[in-house]
């Protein structure tokens, strides 16, 4: 039996008067009569916009319509019709059922996912009707707001014409539909234009009576202010930021804080209002009014120090302003020469009784911040920390275990204490805390605890994922090395591991892990090569791969018995891809090269490798075989063990620009740049999983050399052979801040001046820094900088020609003085004078030492390397290093002093040994006009 609801029934609910199950509807309050009458026995299918349809139904009794299931009183519903179940029909059946599946899976949970923007600004166009709809209105501007988060671009025009059909919804006196249209104002008023025609309705609002309006008014009104307009509702905001309702007073002081960027002198003015309002009960507006504060005086370090020491003895009511207050402190802590003998280091400790858990937390990680803190002042840190790991919550927990798991890093006696609650979490049920208890353990753990620790991870490993799997993996890597006696029994536990299944960063993570312990630890090679070679017999990542053959065929050839890893090399060629079989070939031909009696089997081997199908594994197969035939240690030494050191971007970029201009001489490879870094020796940082693909950043040297091509007076001076690291020339607080880079050239040196202006009351101009060099340094000239405003770094360079006399005089002194032209400006405007006056700041002393003028160039084989050289560029001396008392003091020096690089991890001084040799390996510059780049090699016995 059909029915038709009559005009009167009520268009949505009213609010509050929702009938519980059951009950007669009472009827719509606003919109309609107090009860509707429908047939006996008949339902009426009402349309829910977000929840799919609901049925009414008539009460035997009465007549009354009135519901199975009460509808929510935020959801509008509107009549659509009904009719008679009597056919067969049935009420499930006209239900739209949400699956608890589908909203995991995202899937039909997000109304707007197909939205259009040319249907929506077409549907726009409602907001000119009248009478307004406003719960029409607002499914538009919430799809506006939609499309506006997503990214969607919106044109000038289209967005203007938008932006000028919702103003007139000012005219709708729904709240609802109000703030929405404040939310939309702030969002389209960087894409609209002439915006400020809001600005008088914003205003009224801003001021009226209604305090749920206010606050968003305000919001809105800053976002369309510019400068010139901010005097005109200054005294609106003074009012505001002062006012007792804490929602208007919080909205005020977050708009002054963005009005800053705009006006600061004219935000700075309300000051007076600010520090009122720090005073409020409220703990919004006191945290918002102590962080506007903060920041109108950060510039000031006496006028933050005062204000600290206002608040920290007047005390607070809000658990966020100690928040900001405390980090405030740990700022000012950082930067003060005084150290931790500071009344802010006692105000930050007073903070840890504190009854707000946040405070507590705030002031134990400020102080394990701190740097150069002892283990006696993290002592309190650290106890409040151990209390929070055995609290119920699980943020606490959390909190508290990665927070101990920093202070391990540098402090690890401090959390040897924390050891018994940290297992206790290892069986917790949140695997994130349960990872990071067994990695604090790691670090804190002594090594008698190191086979009971492994056992523990064992039992709860299968259950985290690789992103946590890579996070105990980096655990035990640095565990190794504090350790390195218990080798055995985590390349055990790493080589199980290695077996189970993961993803690559997972793999990487352990290949990684096992190659630090081999090369860390001479005795677990075997074994660790021997848990290699069973993982590439069935390892599906080429990158895997190529790495453990390329450690095979550097470490293999070395050890008692390398035949045995033939097998399973040759075993690459017959099975594995093109790059994995080229990686094979390159390998077995170092064993060759390297041990005679295996010479004939690899021979053959690489004869059968010729008849490959892919062009680069015949290639590399036939050019070894030629090599290896030849039989002479110079060819070996300088295609098969060490190979190029040369940078690959810049040797490609050297390439190209010899394509570019064609000439009849063959390319130089001592054009190129050595590699800025050894690529073998760096070891490959174990982070966590991620799914954008490493961007190959180029490198600094790259970097200076295009930066000082760019300059006309140094391109002459041919391609650039080594950058030294900065060398600081002033005290950090000093006026001015000068740092300097050393560039050696063939025959000049370029030396970069990084300054910095640090004084807002100067602007300096046509600034250089002369050199006074105190050998037969020629200096040719000065690149100034054309102005220093505050605060803005720049650059001027002075070049220098070495010695043409005496080459061998590498090192010297030079004085520096910096001499400018100041004009004093304005510290607020920064606008400076017309007239300037001469001005010099003098520096300390630069040197010039040998180190800077070597490259760093790694030897994989050094033996072969030394054999390369010959006997007749040998030459031998013994020095006395009397002030030096241990082995590694006096390689460390070495090192320093002759900036060569170490080859085959000879700075590691084993320990208990009275004699150690160092192998050193480097690079200098042609020497002056000739071209010899021959490389250094120094072999020194301590």
């Amino acid at each position: 039996m059909a029915f038709s609801a009559p005009d009167t029934f009520p268009s949505r609910p009213a609010k509050g008067r929702v009938p519980a199950h059951g009950r007669a509807w009472p009827g719509g309050m606003e919109h309609g009569t107090s009860g509707v009458v429908i047939p006996e026995g008949a339902w009426l299918h009402c349309e829910w916009r977000l929840c799919g349809p609901v049925m009414w139904r008539a009460r035997p009794d009465s007549g009354q319509a009135f519901r199975p299931a009460a509808p929510s009183p935020l959801r509008p519903w509107s009549p659509a019709g009904g009719g008679s179940l009597g056919s067969g029909a049935s009420s499930s059946a006209m239900i739209k059922k949400f699956d608890k599946k589908d909203e995991e899976t995202g899937s039909g949970s997000n109304p707007f996912q197909h939205l259009e923007k040319s249907a929506v600004l077409q549907e726009a166009r409602i907001f000119n009707e009248t009478p307004i709809n406003p719960r029409r209105c607002l499914h538009i501007l919430t799809k506006i707001l939609y499309l506006l988060n997503q990214g969607e671009h919106f044109g000038t025009t289209e967005a203007t014409e938008a932006f000028f059909a919702m103003t007139r919804l000012f005219q709708s006196n729904d709240q609802t539909l109000r703030r929405m249209c404040y939310l939309t104002i702030k969002e389209m008023a960087n894409i609209s234009e002439d915006v400020i025609i809001v600005t008088s309705s914003l205003t009224k609002d801003m001021t009226g009576k209604e305090d749920v309006y206010r606050g968003p008014a305000i919001r809105a009104l800053c976002r369309i202010t510019d400068g010139a307009m901010l005097q005109a509702i200054e005294r609106y905001m003074k009012q505001a930021i002062v006012d007792k309702v804490p929602s208007v007073s919080s909205s005020a002081l977050i708009s002054s804080l963005h009005m800053m960027k705009i006006s600061y002198d004219v935000v700075k003015r309300w000051i007076n209002e600010a520090q009122e309002a720090a005073s409020s009960d409220s703990i919004m507006v006191q945290y918002h009014a102590l962080g506007l504060l903060y920041h109108l005086r950060k510039n000031d370090r006496l006028a933050v120090s005062k204000m600290l020491n206002k608040f920290t003895k007047s005390g607070l009511k809000s658990q966020f302003a100690y928040c900001m207050l405390i980090r405030i402190a740990s700022r000012l802590l950082k930067e003060s020469e005084e150290g931790h003998e500071n009344p802010l280091f006692d105000f930050i400790e007073s903070c840890l009784r504190n009854k707000h858990e946040m405070v507590i937390y705030e002031a134990a990680s400020a102080i394990i911040h701190l740097p150069n803190c002892t283990p006696r002042e993290l002592a309190p840190a650290v106890s409040v920390l151990q209390l929070f790991c055995s609290s119920p919550k699980p943020v606490l927990r959390y909190a508290a275990v990665r927070t101990l798991n920093k202070v391990a890093m540098k402090h690890p006696s401090a959390v040897t204490a924390c050891n018994l609650d940290l297992e206790n979490l290892i069986t917790d049920s949140n695997r994130s805390i349960a990872t990071l208890a067994i990695t604090t353990l790691l670090k804190t753990g002594s090594e008698s605890s190191v086979d009971r620790l492994m056992k523990q991870i064992s039992s709860f490993v299968s259950e985290i994922s690789d992103e946590f799997k890579v996070v105990v993996v980096q655990a035990i890597s640095a565990l190794c090395q504090k350790y390195p006696r218990k080798h055995s029994v985590m390349m055990t536990f790493l080589s199980n591991m290695l077996r189970d299944d993961g993803g690559f960063e997972y793999k990487r993570a352990i290949v990684d892990c096992i190659i630090s312990i081999i090369e860390e630890n001479p005795e677990s090679k075997e074994s660790g090569l021997a848990h290699l070679c069973e993982f590439i017999e069935d390892c599906e990542h080429t990158v895997l791969a190529t790495k453990i053959l390329h450690l095979l065929g550097k470490e293999g050839p070395r050890t008692p018995f390398p035949s045995k890893y033939i097998r399973f090399i040759f075993n690459r060629v017959v099975l594995e891809n093109e790059a994995v079989r080229a990686a094979a070939v390159s390998a077995l031909a170092k064993f060759g090269a390297q041990n005679d009696n295996l010479l004939p089997s690899i021979l053959v081997l690489l004869q059968r490798c010729m008849m490959d199908t892919d062009d680069e594994v015949r290639d590399r197969a036939t050019f070894y075989l030629n090599v290896l035939q030849q039989r002479q240690i110079t060819l070996n030494a300088a295609y098969i063990f060490n190979g190029l050191t040369v940078s690959v971007p810049g040797m490609e970029k050297a390439l190209h620009q010899y394509t570019l201009e064609p000439s009849d001489k063959p390319f130089d490879m001592k054009t190129v740049p050595l590699a800025t870094a050894p690529v073998f020796e760096q070891k490959a940082e174990m982070t966590l999983m991620t799914s954008k693909p490493e961007k190959i950043a180029p490198s600094r040297h790259d970097i200076f050399q295009e930066q000082l091509a760019a300059i006309p007076e140094f391109k002459g001076l041919g391609p650039l052979f080594k950058s030294s690291e900065p060398v600081q020339l002033t005290e950090a607080e000093t006026e001015y801040f000068v740092c300097c880079t050393k560039h050696v050239f063939t025959n000049h040196i370029v030396f970069q001046f990084d300054c910095t202006n640090t004084l807002n009351d100067q602007l300096l101009e046509r600034v250089t820094v002369q050199m006074e060099p105190s050998d037969a340094y020629d200096v040719i000239r000065c690149i100034p900088a054309a102005s220093l405003a505050y605060n803005q770094p720049g650059m001027c360079y002075t070049l220098v020609r070495l010695p043409h006399d005496d080459p061998a005089a590498v090192a010297c002194t030079f004085s520096c003085t910096m001499k400018f032209t100041v004009r004093d400006c304005n510290p607020n405007t920064g606008v400076p004078e017309d007239d300037g006056y001469d001005d010099e700041y003098v520096l300390e002393d630069l040197e010039v030492t040998v180190s800077d003028h070597i490259q760093k160039v790694l030897k994989p084989n050094f033996a072969a390397a030394w054999e390369e050289v010959g006997d007749d560029f040998e030459k031998e001396e013994t020095f006395a290093l009397s002030s030096i008392k241990t082995l590694d003091e006096a390689v460390g020096n070495i090192i320093k002093f002759l900036g060569m690089q170490p080859c085959e991890r000879s700075d590691k001084v084993p320990e208990n040994k009275n004699s150690h040799t160092l192998y050193l390996a480097g690079k200098h510059p042609p020497l002056m006009d000739s071209f010899d780049t021959s490389p250094l090699h120094q072999l020194i016995t301590l």
